[in-house]
């Protein structure tokens, strides 16, 4: 007995065994009540139909598993078919026969019969299980429902067929004439024909045909974009032909072939590299091949523009006169020594040289100090054209390298876009804000600014677009940046840095003086109408209205002033000469939002001066200690990062080691609680340059002696009391100085730095460089009525003698 699936174990559902010739049937399921014209060739086909038609006309059809197999065996044939019969059969003059079946009943295969023949087959019919009703007819409507919607898709069914269906009364008739009529694959036919269940049969159905009215749905809309899409093609091609013919016989349009021509003309003229000019004259031979109106002849014509309008051997003349170029530069800023400096240089050996790489210089300083406008004034002293290039926020690779021509709408990147623009190949090209770039998935710029600013590499530039060499080596580079660190450092070690610090009050006043009031006064109208700005005008606004490293606000205020006195000139049809004073300035720009000097009233305890540099420059910062009792809890707050709490800590176990010597309670941090505060909670501030600033503060609380109210320091401390060296000096002491500092304790280490400080400054100042903690403590704390030493175990440490004259408090 042959295996059959599950779905027929039951007994009952068979009847009879009939015995009757198979037909193998190739990529066609036969459904009973299924009429379908049959092609047959292979003989063993033929003698089965022959047969049949010799006896009861009556035939097995039974699908292949596979339809590649000419030759089946009894594996290769499905178990479960119909029993058929044929109902005309058509010789043909090729030998093949037409056959017209008709599909009848269920039937599977019991067992094959030796026959040389043809296939024989012992069959027994397949009846349909008992079932409820309700389900079925639930199932039937929503079958025909399913059929009458892809009948409206689809063409190929006629209205005639979909009302003969809907006459359909058997469900299982309904099912099996649905299904002959819908382009399922072979497998699910097959799957239905084996299925008894009518229940499972409608719902297999119900899928099957949602599924393929879908499937019809889809490629109707495919094909109506499609056809949308061709029409509209051909419409504005048919337009264009017609408007080209109408311009034509006006004379208002050139033939393609001049334009081409043209080109040719332009491409033979402009001078270029070796390997530009082969790959423009390899796109060309390619643009005269094909048709002008065609979107690729557009993208070959863009690039041929691109690489012909390249500056490749255009050249500014530049300006070797240093001593010119030395007078440009002091009448655009005031001050900036050691850029301007470092410019001269370059144009000294430039006058001496036929070629140098140009320098990749980096402009490092605070906003408002005048990095940008530096590097326009070293284009206006060496005679070049200037670009400026702004990287804040740029986080794709392709904004400097370009994109490939692959890519609609492709354009080369922002260098050589530039490059183009300005028109010659060795401008004063400024890379602004060089440290606010970022990365994403895009790539990384920075490293793409890599090639372009190693003179060892930039002879040879890659854009993604050109895809031809460029050499970028003429060009001097300018980059700015507000700070260093965030710079990678790979970048970092390409660029020649050059620290532009804040301005000094005395240069502040020069440069609003000489630059700025001239320049607003025009911008806002005033030029002949006598307005002056006293002395004491820009310096109130400079000490008293900002509080910056540069000059912006300062711009800004003085901006103000004009448009105010451009209001009462209006206002009052007067010509009268405006002097702006002091007094002036409050009446115009109201309450002064800053003291002149930060530095406390009178001398206090545990309060002192520390110094901090920020972005924006140098600050003074204020450090509070206060002693309660308690059980040794040492609070640090202000917003401190670890390495300024960890500061804290190692000033905490230097003052313990050295109680003894200081004359403190040995035993302090048992009894009381120490809690160092930094004001302005709100802004966050790290590193170590505030240690010995929080142990001058501890010691001062806990022996009681105030510390002099115009003194500042910086260092980092050691736990054994050392004074290490820290950064940004310059700005720190420029902060210092606005603040009204007199006195300055720095490491001894960074004693090599007082050489970049203005002399105008340092005259003002007393500056002391300091080894050890001690020493430190010697110069600021100040001394109770009667004292003249600090007790010491191992010494007697005089303060008379190491500090300067003494001084009590400064009440």
């Amino acid at each position: 007995m042959v295996n059959m699936p599950k779905m027929f174990k039951s007994e009952d559902n068979t009847s009879g065994e009939h015995l009757l010739p198979l037909l193998p049937l190739r990529d066609i399921v036969i459904f009973p009540y299924m009429v379908a014209p049959l092609f047959v060739g292979r003989e063993k086909s033929v003698s089965a139909l022959a047969t049949a038609m010799g006896s009861d006309k009556r035939v097995f059809l039974s699908t292949q598993k596979k339809a590649n197999i000419d030759s089946p065996s009894e594996k290769d044939i499905s178990k479960v078919g119909v029993i058929g019969n044929v109902m005309q059969l058509l010789r043909l003059p090729d030998g093949t026969v037409k056959a017209l079946v008709e599909g009848k009943q269920r039937a599977r295969i019991t067992r094959f019969i030796k026959n040389e023949e043809f296939f024989q087959v012992a069959v027994e019919e397949l009846k349909e299980p008992d079932e409820p009703g309700t389900e079925i007819l639930a199932l039937e409507r929503a079958l025909l429902e399913n059929f009458e919607e892809y009948a409206k898709h689809n063409k190929g069914i006629s209205k005639e067929l979909t009302s003969s269906v809907a006459a359909i009364s058997d469900p299982s008739q309904l099912a099996d004439t649905i299904a002959a009529h819908f382009s399922f694959k072979i497998e699910d036919k097959q799957k239905l024909l084996n299925t008894l269940s009518l229940v499972e049969r409608l719902s297999l159905m119900m899928t099957l045909t949602k599924m393929e009215t879908e499937v019809l749905r889809m490629d109707q809309r495919i094909k109506g974009r499609v056809k949308t899409q061709m029409e509209k093609t051909q419409k504005n091609y048919y337009l264009n032909e017609q408007m080209r013919a109408i311009r034509k016989e006006m004379g208002a349009e050139e033939d393609p072939g001049n334009e081409l021509k043209d080109l040719e003309k332009r491409i033979k003229r402009t001078r270029m590299s070796k390997e530009s000019t082969g790959k423009v004259w390899q796109e060309f031979r390619k643009l005269k091949m094909m048709t002008p109106m065609s979107a690729e002849a557009t993208v070959v014509r863009n690039y041929i523009d691109w690489l012909i309008s390249l500056p490749w051997f255009k050249r500014s003349r530049v300006n070797n006169d240093i001593d010119q170029a030395e007078v440009i530069l002091n009448e655009d800023h005031y001050g900036l020594r050691k850029p301007k400096e470092r410019i001269l240089e370059y144009l000294a050996v430039q006058s001496l040289m036929k070629k140098i790489r140009g320098p990749i210089l980096c402009f490092v300083g605070p906003p408002g100090v005048g990095k940008t406008s530096l590097a326009k004034s070293v284009a206006r002293a060496t005679g070049r054209k200037f670009v400026r290039l702004s990287l804040g926020g740029v986080r794709d690779e392709a904004e400097i390298r370009g994109h490939r021509r692959t890519y609609i709408g492709a354009m080369p990147g922002k260098i050589i876009q530039s490059l183009k623009k300005v028109g010659a190949n060795n401008p004063v090209f400024c890379l602004d804000e060089v440290d606010k770039m970022s990365m994403d998935f895009r790539g990384d710029p920075s490293s793409a600014l890599l090639e372009v600013l190693d003179p060892e590499q930039n002879f040879s530039f890659n854009d993604h677009y050109l895809d031809v060499d460029y050499d970028l080596t003429d060009i001097l580079f300018i980059t700015t940046a507000n700070t260093l660190p965030d710079i990678p450092l790979p970048l970092q070690d390409r660029m020649e840095i050059i620290r532009l610090p804040g301005y000094t009050e005395y240069e502040k006043y020069h440069i609003g003086n000489d630059f700025l009031v001239t320049k607003q006064i025009k911008l806002n109208g005033l030029e002949g109408k006598n307005v002056q700005f006293a002395k004491n005008a820009l310096t109130t606004i400079i000490q008293r209205y900002t509080r910056e490293a540069g000059v912006r606000n300062l711009e800004r205020e003085v901006a103000s002033i004009c448009r105010k006195v451009a209001r009462d000139i209006l206002k009052k049809k007067t010509d009268k000469p405006y002097r702006i004073t002091g007094k002036t300035v409050q009446k115009l720009l109201g309450p002064p939002p800053f003291k002149h000097s930060q530095i406390e009233e009178k001398d206090q305890i545990g309060l002192v001066n520390g110094l901090a540099w920020t972005q924006v420059g140098g600050e003074l910062l204020a450090v509070e200690t206060l002693m309660m009792p308690g059980k040794g809890k040492q609070i640090v707050t202000g917003k401190l990062g670890d390495v300024m709490k960890e500061s804290a800590q190692a000033a905490i176990s230097y003052v313990r080691s050295r109680s003894k010597q200081l004359m403190i309670d040995e035993e302090f941090y048992k009894k009381y609680d120490i809690h160092i505060h930094i004001p302005e909670g709100a802004i966050p501030k790290d590193g170590p340059s505030a240690g010995i600033t929080m142990c001058t503060s501890i010691v001062s609380t806990l022996t009681k002696r105030p510390v002099y109210r115009d003194l500042a320091m910086t260092g980092e401390i050691t736990l054994r009391g050392r004074v290490l060296a820290i950064g940004g000096l310059k700005e720190k002491i420029l902060a210092a100085h606005r603040a009204g500092i007199k006195k300055i304790l720095i490491p001894n280490e960074n004693e090599k730095d007082l050489k970049d400080i203005p002399r105008t400054i340092s005259k003002q100042l007393e500056i002391v460089p300091v080894e050890h903690m001690d020493e430190v403590l010697t110069h600021a704390l100040i001394l109770n009525e009667g004292e003249t030493t600090f007790q010491r175990s191992d010494m007697m440490f005089d303060l008379s003698a190491d500090a300067p004259e003494k001084r009590t408090s400064l009440n």
